[in-house]
């Protein structure tokens, strides 16, 4: 009975990963709570994801991964990348994947991402470029560089407290190093040579992203004000013009005087000229209601449209929905976001569709991006805010360059205490954490913004899944049935067959939840068959990162995806021969490395 309630969970937690109704954290923490109501674990079971070694370890990775890039250490490599990418796409790719490669296996690869989307950006622009031939052999490339060490994940760290709970031990930081390095080199060869034939060009560089990107041609026009209107003489928050209607006020122009954001105070004068956004369904409505004449000739002026929007002290800028966000499940009303950031949102490009429409309606989603535009200082403002990534690149004053050095030294040194095991990476990165707190890498406050919350909470939750599937038999029930199944089949057979079925579950669900399910089922395989336990747990953990068909398998996919104006099956596309590819060299090499 025991099993068949905790198999019956995990197929629920399968749904719901699969079916995104709540994320994923969350979907983790009602697990925990069915597995502690049904008594299939203690209530301190069901909370001892939380003080789990490896749940504590990814979390101080999180703070020192910002510490890195708090500091800017990752620009000062990224010189090299502007200075040495060349004008060849394979040239650009694999020098882009030399840099990154290295980076993410010792700090988390979400964050060498969020750095790099910017200076890519930049790049690009230069370079005169699509950002779409570069930004999935980036994601791709810090997808593959995690591999190479044991802190490059939170997925392997999580498959190593899993293995201290089967009683293999944990992992040490080079333990599959070798292995990682060579598949890091064989993706990364197969995308320079492959990736710029299989990427189209789907975000063309051009002068004006407004028209030729996010189509706002016909959502930007101005309006007059006649002296007969009712609008004059109120403020244009009194007017209610921005409530009522799906329309935001860009910029009023009154007596040869431009008045920019914030603008609710502003007194709305007659022959007053507005620029606004909107459709031109709601422009008549207004015209009807307050009595305001359309001007159709600012859509022919010779100027772009985004330099018409960029005079002075405005600007325009792309900002990213990161996966730490606060913002993420509010609408853009809800959050008063022109209120608290002084931007307008002009444009919301999610995936292939771009909103222009009802935009203060919409629930903002992880990676998301978002148009937005406003005063220069405004926008250099959200350079340093935790909830949205500028897809420009950082202004250098809000870094703390002369703590670079100084941040890399304690990094190397957490790096080289784990590696000759003075101490447990456990501790020795807590040490890593003080440190970086003591010498001003990252001031106090700026731990907790740091921590991926939702990457915790993930874990902590399903920590206890992996206890009641041991406790109620269900793990050796299924590595027994498994057995019954591929008993006929070669070790290497079924290390392949482990490898594929743990890269389909690992594009439908998180990685994390694949590792926790799968790991412990192929381990006691390995034991029934007589086989090397460490050689399926390693084709487990590699093919849990094996993700490169979707958008949404992998975190680093779904940050690039918007920004490159991807369509879905680019992914597949470019990722598919990678997945094939990998499978069809992991477990050889696992074999000849670990044996069988």
């Amino acid at each position: 009975m025991t099993i068949f309630l905790t198999l019956a969970i995990v197929v629920l937690a399968l749904f719901l990963f699969v079916a995104e109704w709540f994320p994923s954290d969350i979907v983790a923490i009602i697990v925990a709570l069915l597995l502690t109501v049904l008594g299939l674990v203690t209530p301190e079971e069901s909370i001892s994801g939380f003080s789990n070694s490896a749940t504590i370890t990814v979390m101080a990775m999180f703070i020192l991964s910002a510490a890195i890039a708090r500091t800017g250490a990752i620009q000062i490599v990224s010189d090299f990348l502007l200075k040495c990418g060349g004008k060849r796409p394979s040239q650009q790719i694999f020098t882009l994947g030399v840099i990154v490669g290295p980076i993410t296996a010792f700090i988390n690869n979400t964050a060498v991402v969020a750095v790099f989307l910017p200076i890519i950006e930049e790049w690009c622009n230069k370079q005169k470029v699509s950002v779409s031939k570069l930004l999935i052999p980036l994601s791709f490339a810090a997808i593959l560089g995690g591999m190479i060490t044991v802190i490059g994940t939170s997925t392997n760290v999580l498959a190593s407290g899993l293995s201290e709970q089967l009683g293999y031990g944990t992992f040490s930081l080079f333990q599959f190093t070798q292995l990682g390095l060579i598949t890091f080199t064989i993706g990364l060869i197969y995308l320079a040579l492959l990736a710029p034939r299989l990427l189209p060009s789907r975000r063309k560089h051009t002068d004006d992203i407004l028209t030729q990107d996010y189509g706002l041609k016909d959502y930007i026009s101005e309006i007059l004000i006649p002296p007969g209107s009712n609008l004059v003489g109120k403020t244009l928050d009194s007017s209610g013009l921005q409530h009522k209607f799906d329309v935001d006020v860009l910029e009023i122009i009154a007596d040869n005087t431009r008045f920019h954001q914030p603008l609710s105070d502003t007194k709305l004068q007659a022959c007053a000229v507005l620029l606004v956004r909107s459709n031109q369904e709601d422009l008549l409505k207004i015209k009807d209601e307050e009595g305001i004449e359309i001007l159709p000739e600012f859509i022919r002026k010779k100027k772009s449209l985004q330099a018409q929007l960029s005079l002075e002290d405005e600007g325009i800028a792309e900002v990213l929905i990161p996966s730490n966000s606060n913002l993420i499940g509010s609408t853009v009303k809800e959050i008063r976001f022109r209120q608290r950031y002084n931007v307008t949102v002009l444009a919301v490009h999610r995936g292939q569709a771009i909103t222009r429409e009802r935009l203060s309606e919409i629930r903002l989603k992880f990676g998301d991006v978002l148009l937005v535009q406003g005063p220069k200082q405004s926008l250099l403002g959200l350079q340093i805010n935790r909830n949205l990534l500028v897809l420009t690149q950082r202004d250098l004053e809000t870094l703390r360059r002369d703590k670079a050095s100084i941040a890399i030294g304690i990094c190397l040194g957490v790096v080289v205490v784990a590696a000759f095991n003075w101490l447990p990476i456990l501790i020795s990165s807590l040490i890593g954490v003080v440190l970086m707190v003591l010498t001003g890498c990252l001031k106090p406050r700026e731990i907790y913004d740091a921590v991926r919350w939702d990457i915790i909470f993930l874990l902590a939750g399903l920590i206890p899944l992996g206890i009641a599937m041991d406790k109620s038999g269900a793990t050796h029930w299924l590595a027994d049935n498994l057995v019954a199944v591929a008993g006929n089949l070669s070790g290497y057979w079924v290390l392949t067959f482990f490898f594929i079925i743990t890269s389909v579950f690992t594009e439908m669900i998180s990685n994390n939840a694949t590792v926790v399910l799968l790991l412990p089922v192929a381990a006691n395989v390995a034991e029934t068959l007589n086989l090397n336990p460490m050689a399926f747990m390693l084709t487990v953990i590699f093919a849990s990162s094996n993700s490169f068909i979707t958008p949404i398998g992998y975190q680093t996919n779904t940050m690039v995806y918007g920004p490159g104006g991807y369509k879905f099956t680019d992914f597949m596309r470019v990722g598919l021969p990678l997945n094939l590819l990998m499978t069809i060299v992991v477990p050889p090499l696992i074999i000849l490395f670990y044996g069988l």
